[in-house]
């Protein structure tokens, strides 16, 4: 409240989403023993991120390996003659 009583409401856009989802109670029950409440959904979030980057990478690691079986397959001259000739192009 400011001087005369009023009450400032500041509005700021949230970057967070409340979501609904289900963890295993053993896992809950870490949680709550060993993260205090106020940081729980920041750990919650690392741990999703840290996740969600290794299924990121090991996605495209299975995209790059399918391309090289069904690909072309260039010897390193090749590639480098090649990029010779762009680079020269240019």
């Amino acid at each position: 409240m400011d001087k005369k009583g009023v009450t400032i409401i500041v509005r700021m856009k949230s970057t967070a989403k409340k979501v609904n989802f289900m963890i295993e109670n053993q896992v809950r029950k870490e949680l709550e023993l060993l993260v205090p409440p106020g940081q729980r959904s920041r750990i919650v979030n690392e741990a999703l991120r840290k996740e969600l980057d290794i299924m990121r990478k090991t996605q495209a690691m299975e995209r790059l390996n399918r391309l090289r079986r069904e690909g072309n397959q260039f010897s390193t001259q090749e590639i480098i003659s090649v990029l010779r000739k762009e680079r020269m192009s240019h």
